[in-house]
C-alpha cells in the first residue's frame, strides 16, 4: 500500500499559520513526523493562498526536502504552479491532480510526460462528476485511454474514483467501493487511490467513518491512498486489512510494523 501523507495542507489551520509566520521548524516538524510514520510521498499544498501560491509552495517544497528524503505529492489547482516546482525537487514526483477537463489536460499532461511523474487522475471531466460505480468506471476507462495514449506509463497511474460525502450522498461509498474493484480489474496494472476525508465530512466521530472506508476499499483492490499516516489507529488498520486481504507477503508488513511498536 502507498501512502501519500496529507497533514502539509494549507487548509488546515497550523499549517496555513506555519506558512504565513515563516514557521520552518513546524512544517519540517511535520514532514519529519509522517516520513517515521511510514509515508512514502510528503504532498504538499498551499492552495489557500489565491495570488500568492508559488511563492508559498516554493517555500514549503525547500523546507520539507530539507527535512525527508522522501519524494514529494505536489498538491495544486494551477498548473502553472506545478510547473514552477517541478524543476526545484531533488526525485520524481506525484503530481495531485489531473482529470478530463480540457484545460487541466492540456496544463498537466505535458508535465507529466516531461518530468515523468506519478499523477492521480480523478474521475472528473468538465460537466460529469461520477456518482455511480458506473460512471466512475466510464470515466476511468477514459483516463486510463488518454493518459497511456499520450505515453503515461500505466504504473505510474493512480485512478481516483472520488467518494463524497455520506452525509449528503449514502450510496457513494458503496459506488466508489465498487468501481475501485472493477478499475482494478479491467486495466491490469493501474493503481487506485483515494482520500479518506470526504467520505465523513459532516459527520461525527469521522475517523472511525475513514477506518471503515480504508478497510473497505483495501479489500476491494485499493492499492494506495492519501491519509495520515501519524494517526496511529488508521495505521494499524492498514496494515492489519492487507494482511487479511492477502497482500502482505508473508506477513511481513504486518510483523514489522508490530516490532516497531506501531500497531494498535
Amino acid at each position: 500500500m502507498l501512502i501519500i501523507a496529507e497533514r502539509i495542507n494549507a487548509s488546515r489551520k497550523q499549517i496555513a499559520q506555519a506558512i504565513t509566520g515563516g514557521d520552518r521548524a513546524f512544517i519540517q516538524a511535520e514532514a519529519k513526523a509522517q516520513t517515521l510514520a511510514g509515508a512514502h510521498y510528503i504532498d504538499v499544498n498551499a492552495g489557500t493562498f489565491v495570488g500568492e501560491e508559488a511563492d508559498r509552495l516554493k517555500w514549503i517544497v525547500e523546507a520539507v526536502q530539507e527535512a525527508t528524503e522522501l519524494p514529494l505529492s505536489l498538491d495544486s489547482p494551477d498548473a502553472a504552479v506545478i510547473g514552477a516546482m517541478l524543476p526545484l525537487l531533488k526525485k520524481a514526483p506525484m503530481i495531485n491532480s489531473i482529470n478530463l477537463e480540457p484545460s487541466r489536460l492540456e496544463g498537466i499532461l505535458p508535465l507529466v510526460l516531461e518530468y515523468r511523474t506519478k499523477v492521480v487522475a480523478l474521475c472528473q471531466a468538465e460537466r460529469e462528476m461520477g456518482e455511480t460505480t458506473e460512471a466512475k468506471v466510464a470515466l476511468a476507462g477514459r483516463l486510463v485511454e488518454k493518459l497511456t495514449g499520450a505515453g503515461v506509463p500505466l504504473d505510474d497511474l493512480y485512478i481516483d474514483p472520488l467518494v463524497y460525502p455520506l452525509s449528503t450522498n449514502p450510496q457513494s461509498a458503496g459506488a466508489t467501493l465498487n468501481a475501485i474493484g472493477e478499475i482494478m480489474k479491467r486495466f491490469p496494472g493501474v493503481h487506485t487511490i483515494c482520500g479518506l476525508t470526504n467520505v465523513s465530512y459532516g459527520l461525527p466521530a469521522r475517523k472511525l467513518v475513514n477506518r471503515a472506508f480504508l478497510a473497505a476499499a483495501i479489500t476491494m483492490g485499493l492499492d494506495s491512498a492519501i491519509i495520515d499516516p501519524t494517526d496511529r489507529q488508521l495505521y494499524a488498520m492498514l496494515k492489519a486489512v492487507t494482511l487479511v486481504a492477502g497482500k502482505d507477503d508473508f506477513c511481513m508488513g504486518y510483523i514489522g510494523a508490530f516490532r516497531e511498536g506501531r500497531l494498535e
